[in-house]
This record gives C-alpha cells, structure tokens and sequence, in this order.
C-alpha cells in the first residue's frame, strides 16, 4: 500500500526542471481573435448547462472546452513522438508513465503559470478568485491554448513550439521514473563522441540511394551529442521516416530519415535500423553545426 501511495504521489506531483526565464521559449501568438477570445473563455463565464448532448448549429458553446479537449490530444501526440526519439529504446509502461508526469495537471498548471495564462481568463465573477487559483483550470486553459494554436496555425508550429518548452521536462520526468524503478540516474551525454573509423560520404546521387546503408552501432555518440547540443539551444527538433526503395529494400527494410531544426533541413540519413538511420543524420546535423564528428 505504501508503495502505491508512492508512485502515485510520483505521478502527481509537478515537474519543476530549474529553467531561467529566458530560456522559456515565447508563447506563440494565435492570430484569430475569435478564438483568441474562445481560448480563455471559461465555461463559469456564460453559465450556460453541461449536461448538453449537442449544441444547436445557431447556438455553439462559446467556451473554451472543446479546445481544452483537442489540446490535450495534440499535447499527448507531440510529448509521445518526443520520448520515441529521445529515448526510442524506452518500453511502453515506462514510457506512459513519464507522459503522464509531463502532461500531468500538475505541470501543465506550472507551466501555464509561466506563461501567465490564467490571468487572462474570463470567469463568472462570484466564481473568479477560486477557479484562477484552481490547478486543474490552469491546466485546462493551457491546454485550451495548444488546441486554439493548432486550429489557428497547424501542427507544425505548436509542434516546434512544444518540443523546445518540455524538453526540460521530457528529461526530469525521465530521471523520476527511472528513480522509481530502481535504477541510477541516466549518465550525462558525453561533450565529444567517441572515436570511430569515419563512415563513408554521402554519394551525390538521389538522397536515398542505398549504397551506404548504416547499421553500426559506432555512431551512437553522433545522436547523443547532436540531441545535447539541441537541448541546450532550446531549438525544436523533428525526424521525418521512409522506406528505401530497390533490390536491397527487398529482403531488409531500410529506413532512411531527415532531420528538421526548427524547420530547417540539417541531414539525412539511411541505416537497417531507425536508430542507425538516426546517427547518420545526427552526424550531418553535427556538421552543419560545425562540430567536429570526426
């Protein structure tokens, strides 16, 4: 019993990374005043009832509930496909653990708090003292703001935005968990890969030929260090999958990637394994950045 009440207290708890204020990426203005205003309009504001099936087509709720709802799914899909590559060898039960601490109320109403969002909502006045200081409504309008931003400006931009503000977090929750599963902490990336036998140049031909095909585990330090430097910079990070084509696909998939830095191409990659295809672009990525992979 001890031991549940302790893991839930775990899960419960907020995540506080010590981040300066200035590393705290901006908040992404929503350009469309209607749903600027919908975004922090809370359902107290109009007292209309919630035991409604459907709003009438004249008539739509103009709170900002089903903003918090898609939100949070856009919240939960950016934080999942962040811990499939920070740490793509992570189970599935560690792994919903650590997103359930990352999009916990708990921290998303500490994060909200940084942004200063609940200041900025409407509630019914008899109501306003209680329900601002409410940990569950400062979750909710902030998830209400990913849902406004993602209709307002698409996946990308909430996207880039998100994974430079919970990087931070993605890392502590990551350390909590391992904690209570008995493990040590996760050893600090290391400041210089190790030394390995340079792999061969990309050939000038299309991108994604196969004729260097990656899956040596040697180049693991490239991805560590290229995801070090990205966190340190705050800068937002994506990898774009396919599936090669040719004789070779034919008996062995072999995955080939891009890497994205706040929308910008930085490498390309291709291996048998997602990871090697990842090392790969991270060894590009590393060079763009004039870091010496050598």
């Amino acid at each position: 019993m001890l031991a549940e009440s302790s893991q839930l207290q775990i899960l419960r708890s907020a995540l506080k990374p010590e981040i300066k204020p200035e590393d705290i990426p901006p908040l992404p203005e929503i350009q469309a005043e209607a749903i600027k205003v919908q975004v922090f309009t809370h359902r107290s504001y109009y007292a209309r009832p919630n035991h409604v099936f459907e709003d009438h087509p004249n008539d739509p709720s103009p709170d900002n509930e089903k903003f918090e709802h898609l939100g949070d799914t856009v919240l939960g899909l950016v934080v999942t496909t962040l811990l499939l590559e920070l740490y793509p060898n992570l189970r599935v039960g560690p792994s919903t653990k650590i997103r359930a601490l990352i999009v916990g109320n708990a921290t998303l109403a500490d994060v909200s708090r940084r942004y200063r969002l609940p200041e900025r909502l409407r509630l019914h006045p008899a109501q306003a003292i209680t329900l601002r200081a409410s940990t569950n409504v400062q979750a909710d309008v902030f998830e209400s703001y990913v849902g406004g931003l993602y209709l307002d400006q698409g996946l990308e931009t909430v996207r880039g935005w998100l994974r430079r503000l919970f990087g931070p977090y993605t890392t502590e929750a990551y350390q909590r968990i391992r904690k209570q599963h008995g493990l040590p902490l996760a050893p600090t990336p290391p400041l210089t890969p190790p030394i390995q036998t340079p792999p061969p140049s990309y050939s000038p031909q299309p991108p994604w030929s196969t004729s260097h095909i990656s899956s040596t585990p040697t180049t693991i330090g490239h991805l560590a260090l290229f995801n070090q430097h990205l966190q340190k910079e705050n800068k937002g990070v994506e990898w774009v999958y396919g599936i090669g084509e040719g004789e070779a696909a034919k008996t062995t998939p072999i995955w080939m990637v891009r890497v994205l830095v706040d929308g910008e191409l930085y490498g390309r990659g291709q291996g048998n394994t997602k990871k090697a295809a990842r090392n790969e672009a991270a060894k590009e990525g590393l060079e763009k950045m004039g870091i010496n992979v050598w």
